[in-house]
Order: structure tokens, then C-alpha cells, then sequence
């Protein structure tokens, strides 16, 4: 992020605008990192099922045994191939939802040291201007000292009001 350095140091608008669109960015980084999460517990339903249909299989009793044993023989096979599928889903499932949310930190903990940074220019920047007016010295100037107009010769401004020697200007005679 690059900011326009002025007088004071950075421009506070570019400022400001950064940081509102790192706000927004982890925003929607918090909310990517939510799907994920979500999503982990889909498939981690969609396992349970599965297993729990494994379980039934198990458990039916198929009548007859020769029939029972190759149909439940293939239906058992679907059933492992549909868990093993499930379980492959899943695990790439979890690495998308750990790599979102390292990303996200890894953002979140950037935009927190962008913000810092920014933060302490700002600081640095009122601190030095805090400075710069401290170091003004104001006097105070008389009621009756006369002002830079009275030591102008030709001057129709003076202490004692018109110049005596002076001419008034063309056209007012």
C-alpha cells in the first residue's frame, strides 16, 4: 500500500480508505472461513450416514443366503466405495477450510500491522504538528504603536490622521 506523502505526511483520506477496504476484505475472509467450516460439518454428516448404512447392512437379514451373501457382498462394496469417497471429500474438504483459515489469519494479522503502521504515522504526524505549535511564540503588539501604514511616506494614513503634506488623490479636489 502505498500512500501520497503531504505536508504533514500521509494523505488521511488514502489513509482511511485502505483501512476501510481491509475491513471489508476480512470481512468477507471471515465469512469464506465460516463456509469452510459449515461445509466440514456436511461432510462430517454425510460420513455418520454413511457409516450408519454400513451399520444396516450389516445388521439386515437378507433372506437367502446365497443371494443375501452377493447382494449384500455388492452392497457392501458401493457402501465402501460411497464411504471411502465420502472420506477423500472430507479430507480435502479440511485442508480447503485450513488453508482459508491461514489465509485469513495471515491477512488479519497483515491488516492489523498495515493499521498499526498507519496508526502510529498518524501519531508521529499530530505529535510533530503538537510540536511545531508549541514552538510559536505570539507577541503581543501595544494599543498605541503605530502600524506599518504610519511610516509610509505619501501615506494619507498616519498616528495624527491625514498627512499634512499629502495631496488627495487625482479627482476628489
Amino acid at each position: 500500500m502505498r500512500f501520497s506523502v503531504v505536508e504533514t505526511g500521509y494523505d488521511q483520506r488514502q489513509v482511511d480508505s485502505c483501512l476501510d477496504e481491509l475491513g471489508i476484505r476480512l470481512s468477507r475472509l471471515a465469512a469464506r472461513a465460516e463456509g469452510a467450516a459449515g461445509a466440514a460439518r456436511e461432510w462430517d454428516e454425510i460420513r455418520q450416514e454413511a457409516a450408519w448404512l454400513s451399520g444396516l447392512l450389516r445388521r439386515l437379514d437378507l433372506g437367502d443366503a446365497v443371494v443375501g451373501r452377493y447382494g449384500g457382498d455388492a452392497v457392501r462394496r458401493e457402501a465402501a466405495e460411497i464411504l471411502a469417497q465420502a472420506r477423500v471429500a472430507l479430507d480435502e474438504a479440511r485442508e480447503e477450510a485450513r488453508q482459508v483459515r491461514e489465509r485469513a489469519y495471515a491477512e488479519a494479522v497483515q491488516a492489523r500491522r498495515d493499521f498499526e503502521v498507519a496508526l502510529y504515522a498518524r501519531r508521529r504526524r499530530e505529535a510533530r504538528v503538537d510540536e511545531i505549535l508549541n514552538q510559536l511564540t505570539v507577541d503581543q503588539v501595544p494599543a498605541d504603536t503605530p502600524t506599518a501604514a504610519a511610516g509610509v511616506p505619501d501615506s494619507r494614513v498616519g498616528v495624527g490622521g491625514l498627512d499634512a503634506g499629502a495631496e488627495p488623490p487625482p479627482g476628489r479636489r
